[in-house]
């Protein structure tokens, strides 16, 4: 069953929704992927909390054009 940001599994209501939508992504794919749902939901929470730390809010990106 895909996820979206209105519909998630419980085991993610206390994350951050910036971290819960992109867990939501990441276990979407997973799922389709053929994951188990269990499997899908621990790495997408794992992964999104790992893109949060690399990705902080407000993180310039290189511009192209100088």
């Amino acid at each position: 069953m895909p996820w979206n940001k209105h519909d998630y599994p419980v085991s993610m209501k206390n994350l951050e929704p910036r971290v819960r939508n992109k867990a939501v992504e990441i276990a979407n794919a997973l799922l389709e992927e053929g994951y188990e749902e269990g499997r899908a939901i621990a790495i997408g929470t794992a992964q999104a909390e790992k893109w949060n730390e690399d990705h902080p809010v407000g993180e310039e990106k290189p511009s192209k054009h100088k």
